[in-house]
């Protein structure tokens, strides 16, 4: 993965300021395309004890919401009410943005390239695609059904963290 390209993404958050993916440089991200409707949105609540177990050594999640699958809720606001009720989410969120196609974000542009298990690059498949981005570049691709804290992510998370 190209660092200085993911880092200087242009993003805007899911409260309408603008940031780049380099707020995060020099922790691990788990960046997830999310959907409240979604019949894995209780994911959510993985990935939120994923933040709150790891976050003070060095990782975040970064939650991307997307209509692309149209499971997604009408508005920022109506996602961010539902992830706090829901899900207790504290995790960084974007705007919602597309993963796929012609208008796709810059963000997934890059993260596509990322291939998975099998060597499959490409189109994101479903809500709750993850992609795990290293401080080092290195970078890895778990499909939607793959649980958050399932140790082929844990582990993955635990050998690249910066605060052992």
């Amino acid at each position: 993965m190209d660092l200085t390209a993911l880092n200087n993404t242009a993003i805007t958050m899911i409260d309408g300021t603008a940031t780049t993916l380099g707020q995060w440089g020099g922790q691990v991200r788990l960046i997830v395309n999310v959907a409240s409707r979604c019949g894995l949105s209780p994911q959510y609540a993985q990935l939120e004890e994923l933040q709150e177990y790891y976050g003070p050594k060095g990782f975040t999640v970064l939650g991307c919401p997307s209509n692309q699958f149209l499971q997604e809720l009408s508005s920022e606001e109506k996602i961010v009410d539902y992830c706090a009720e829901n899900w207790g989410v504290t995790f960084p969120m974007t705007a919602r943005l597309r993963v796929n196609g012609r208008s796709q974000h810059p963000l997934y542009e890059l993260l596509t390239t990322i291939k998975d298990d099998n060597g499959k690059a490409g189109r994101v498949k479903w809500n709750f695609e993850k992609f795990l981005i290293a401080p080092t570049g290195e970078s890895y691709r778990f499909r939607p059904t793959v649980q958050p804290t399932d140790r082929v992510i844990t582990s993955v998370i635990e050998r690249h963290l910066p605060q052992q």
